[in-house]
């Protein structure tokens, strides 16, 4: 073999096309522009994204961050060729769980890896996590594109978030005077948010439905459709709520793991959520999940939302107002249930009624 045959090959060749990098690049700066908020105003395309905490209003400010993806969720994208709603998934399952904590989300960044970079259906992507973050009044500063032939198969990819908040000290939640007869608030999600999709994909395998198929508990959607439904995003109207009336005393994002892992994460140990489930409305999606896959009730309730996407604890005489701030939001509230005393060892959630499924 001649010399020249043998280092004639390209980076190209390996399959890792850096030209469709850059064009994904120009193609999501109007994305990305459209996050700007004070303290992020500058371009993507450097090294490290910047942001001004005292641009933002910070006086003495406490950073709090969080990560996740999208889970398998993001097979169904695939599978079902719609990619511009997932990047809200991400957004959303980031900065949920800052805001459960008091803080207000700041800036994100994401992790885009693929097996074929495809300019168009990145651009889907990003502009999707652009919209998840216009949503929380969070700048996206900057972020990953990782084409990784040979990791990925056929049309395959995986996106990864990381968003950071800030709160005033002496602002973060739970608050330490979470007590007895205080009143648990639900808010009702979107849907199956993004948690739980593998059980999804086995129940859709079971049914024997196409995502292209009209879906069974959605008018005018096909099942794929239906089941992108993206993340509610809370941030806004909770950070009002949390400002406005200073009365929620803890959060908790439902996600998985359902009432029972996430609801005791905020609470003190003498204390458990004794939690009313004939007081959910479940979307249809989830009676449909339920009896398509003959799905258990504690098992829907450790797997699914199964409708509540968030949970709040504020003291009885607080419940109106903190209502009346979230529902002029947009959001549907409801009283879910209260705090009442737990033995050591006990259970930190306690079901009452049934859920109608």
């Amino acid at each position: 073999m001649s010399q020249e045959g043998k280092n004639g090959l390209t980076y190209s060749d390996a399959g890792v096309d850096i030209d469709a990098g850059n064009l994904l690049v120009e193609k999501i700066k109007p994305a990305v522009r459209s996050t700007r908020r004070p303290g992020a105003d500058g371009e993507i395309g450097g090294f490290g994204g910047l942001f001004d905490l005292k641009a933002a209003g910070f006086t003495d400010p406490v950073l709090v961050a969080a990560n996740d993806g999208v889970g398998t969720k993001l097979k169904i994208a695939i599978d079902a060729d719609i990619h511009d709603t997932v990047g809200i998934d991400l957004v959303a399952m980031c900065v949920n769980d800052l805001v459960v904590q008091g803080a207000e989300p700041l800036f994100f960044l994401d992790y885009y890896a693929t097996g074929k970079l495809e300019p168009e259906q990145g651009a889907a992507i990003v502009e999707g996590i652009a919209a998840g973050c216009r949503d929380a009044g969070c700048a996206l500063i900057g972020g990953e594109t990782a084409e990784m032939p040979g990791m990925y198969k056929g049309g395959d990819y995986d996106l990864a978030g990381f968003a950071v908040g800030a709160a005033e000290r002496g602002q973060l939640l739970p608050a330490g005077d979470i007590a007895e007869g205080d009143v648990i608030l639900g808010l009702a999600s979107s849907g199956v948010h993004s948690n739980g999709f593998s059980l999804v994909r086995k129940i859709v395998e079971l049914s024997g439905l196409a995502w292209d198929a009209p879906a069974p508990f959605a008018e005018g959607q096909s099942l794929g459709q239906a089941l992108l439904t993206p993340t509610r995003i809370y941030v806004k109207p909770l950070l009002k709520a949390i400002r406005e009336t200073g009365a929620i005393k803890a959060l908790a994002h439902i996600t998985g793991g359902g009432f029972p892992e996430n609801i005791p994460r905020v609470l003190p140990k003498h204390l458990a959520a004794e939690i009313d489930l004939s007081s959910i409305t479940p979307p249809a999606v989830f009676s449909w999940l339920a009896k398509a896959g003959g799905v258990a009730r504690n098992e829907m309730l450790r797997t699914f939302n199964c409708g509540v996407g968030m949970i709040l604890v504020v003291r009885s005489e607080d419940v109106e107002r903190v209502t009346a701030s979230l529902t002029a939001e947009g959001e549907t509230v409801f009283a879910l249930g209260r705090m009442v005393g737990r033995e050591e060892g006990a259970a930190g959630t306690i079901y009452a009624g049934d859920l109608a499924l």
